[in-house]
């Protein structure tokens, strides 16, 4: 079972990764969309917006600002946190 529980930290390290390279090719834009790069961040954007989405209809913009990537990583840290230690104490 830890073997389980080691297998689902490291997914949702993966997710935090995936939110982070996002937000990161959000201030790259220019570079994003050029050759391998763009599949690269096509594949990134669509595992990210089912995520992000909901979030951004629930906040507000901040002048300009889209806040959506850093609530996303605080409620994956806390879910994460959540998870692991229902699945340790059952386990």
């Amino acid at each position: 079972m830890a073997l389980f529980i080691m297998l689902l930290q490291l997914a949702f390290e993966a997710y935090y990764f995936l939110l982070l390279a996002r937000v990161l090719l959000s201030w790259l834009a220019p570079l994003a969309y050029r050759g391998t790069m763009r599949q690269i961040s096509s594949v990134i954007y669509s595992l990210t917006e089912p995520v992000l989405a909901p979030i951004r209809r629930v906040l507000p913009v901040w002048g300009g600002l889209d806040f959506s990537p850093v609530i996303a990583m605080i409620l994956l840290a806390a879910l994460q946190r959540a998870v692991i230690r229902l699945l340790a104490s059952v386990w």
